[in-house]
């Protein structure tokens, strides 16, 4: 079955209104002087005017309009001033235009009516408060408009800085581990290259070259399967068993539900590391690490475990209760005795800790214990979330013509 490529965005977005502001500001503009019209066009029928009236009506309805656009180009250039400016330039600019609106007004009704007993006074007169409300009105829902438009960019702005803080911070997290892990490899490859051991050597090269290229391709605040996470531990592994061979050994149990479940990149590479440094190299017949995958209700549960020492009392507790002390991350930290563990290589689990806090907050569990059965155990439970993959079949006919245009 052929495979299209997901676009994760509906075929048919909705725009926001004021996504486009031009736009936004011309159809506002329309519909708030074309109502204006209609309820002096009704109001003229309603109080038998002749259908000729509705020529001076059309003519106020283009000078309000025109006037309007005038004022929108001062306001432009004073709404980002300072208070005082702002509203007493507005307050005269806006003086200014009802009196040239309401002249113009006076002035054609008095030509379409040059017998009125009215003088041109009270004509004036009547114009201005009609036109004050027309123009006021529009005058207090341009700035009450931009300034909401303003707020609304400001908090898009501090949305998009925090998430870049928080993604800057995540990619630390992931690439604080690389030096530790390629120090490791890069000192097991030199002493290889002492004993002339040259075939394991250039085998252990060619197999951290292959590892690192798998994690530099994803993104560091990218999430990844399960099913790719493991397949990037694999090779992490292939690496370790070139050190230990037989000592080390493996098993993987994912379930098929879990398989496609998100979690962040490279996220199990330290706790093997953990229980290979404290579990296989520790012991002289080595451990078999388990690593397991499985949905519990909404949670992604994944366990890496050992069959080494377990958590101890005493030994490195000073070394990994200093690290774990600083923490101020919001996720429990370990009891007493797991704290003072000696099967806790400190900044992985507390980078870890880091991670999860960062990408999940609150909702997420991480669990270091020992085994019942002898041994030591780390339990993450994150939010489940799923890659979802269309195919020709899930897909709609609409759908199915952009990706295939897409991949032309």
């Amino acid at each position: 079955m052929a495979v299209l490529p997901f676009n994760p965005t509906p075929f048919f977005r909705p725009t926001p209104f004021f996504g486009n502001k031009n736009r936004a500001f011309w159809q506002l503009e329309l519909l708030g002087w074309g109502g204006s019209m209609l309820l002096r066009v009704v109001s003229s029928l309603a109080n038998a005017q002749p259908w000729s009236f509705l020529v001076i009506v059309l003519i106020a309805t283009i000078t309000g309009f025109s006037i309007s656009m005038i004022l929108s180009v001062i306001y432009r250039a004073l709404i980002n001033r300072r208070p005082f400016v702002t509203w007493g330039v507005t307050t005269l600019v806006l003086a200014l235009a009802v009196g040239l609106y309401a002249f113009i007004d006076s002035w054609l009704i008095s030509l379409y009516r040059p017998s009125t007993e009215q003088g041109f006074a009270q004509l004036f007169l009547g114009a201005f408060y009609l036109d004050l409300t027309l123009l006021g009105a529009w005058s207090a829902l341009y700035y009450a408009i931009n300034f909401f438009l303003q707020v609304e960019e400001r908090n898009d702005q501090l949305l998009k800085l925090e998430a870049q803080a928080t993604s800057a911070q995540l990619a630390m997290l992931r690439y604080q581990l690389n030096p530790h892990f390629l120090f490791n490899t890069l000192n097991s490859i030199s002493t290889l290259v002492l004993l002339k051991q040259t075939e394991p050597a250039n085998a252990m090269l060619s197999r951290l070259s292959s590892f690192l290229r798998h994690t530099l391709v994803n993104d560091a605040t990218a999430r990844v399967t399960v099913a790719q996470e493991v397949e990037t531990l694999k090779l992490y592994l292939d690496i370790e068993r070139m050190r230990f061979e037989e000592r080390l050994r493996t098993e993987f149990i994912i379930e098929d539900a879990a398989r496609n479940a998100l979690m962040p990149s490279l996220l199990l590479q330290p706790l093997v590391e953990n229980a290979i440094k404290y579990a296989v190299s520790a012991l002289e017949e080595g451990a078999e690490i388990t690593v397991s995958a499985q949905l519990v209700g909404p949670m992604l549960r994944v366990t890496v475990s050992d069959t080494g020492p377990g958590l101890q009392s005493d030994g490195d507790a000073t070394r990994s209760s200093t690290v774990t002390s600083d923490s101020t991350d919001p996720v429990p930290q370990p009891s007493d005795n797991q704290t003072t563990s000696a099967n806790s290589t400190g900044l992985g689990l507390a980078n870890i800790r880091d991670r999860l806090a960062q990408a999940y907050g609150d909702n997420q569990v991480f669990e270091a214990t020992n085994r019942p059965e002898g041994g030591f155990q780390v339990v993450l439970e994150l939010p489940f979330e799923a890659r979802v993959i269309l195919t020709e079949a899930n897909i709609s006919p609409p759908q199915r013509a952009m990706a295939a245009l897409g991949s032309r």
